[in-house]
């Protein structure tokens, strides 16, 4: 069993900063990749970020330049640094990784419970 625990969100002004963090936990043996999504009122969920296990990021182009996508293998962490933030920006942020379990050989995909980021204006 793998779980995946976020925190970090909360509630900014428009141009503050939060910083959010999913960790896993479980029988890991590696993990590929590391996701944001963010699904806000009313609209589907959305890739915000990538981290992969060979060191590539990338971002969905609303937030390159503002948000970081940053992981610590060793703990099985990853955070997404959120600067000058929008009101847009508000929606609940979803982490999702691709877990390789202790002797298994296929990669589990596992989503963290969301946290609400609210922007105001």
């Amino acid at each position: 069993q793998v779980q995946l625990v976020e925190s970090g969100g909360g509630l900014v002004q428009a141009g503050g900063s939060l910083r959010l963090s999913c960790a896993a936990s479980g029988s890991i043996l590696s993990i590929n990749a590391m996701d944001w999504y963010r699904q806000a009122p009313g609209k589907q969920r959305e890739l915000v970020a990538t981290s992969t296990s060979g060191g590539t990021t990338t971002y969905t182009d609303s937030v390159k330049g503002r948000f970081t996508i940053s992981r610590d293998n060793a703990k099985n962490t990853a955070y997404l640094q959120m600067n000058s933030l929008k009101p847009e920006d508000t929606a609940v942020y979803y982490c999702r990784f691709r877990v390789l379990r202790i002797r298994e050989v296929r990669y589990l995909e596992v989503w963290g419970q969301g946290t609400l980021v609210t922007v105001s204006s």
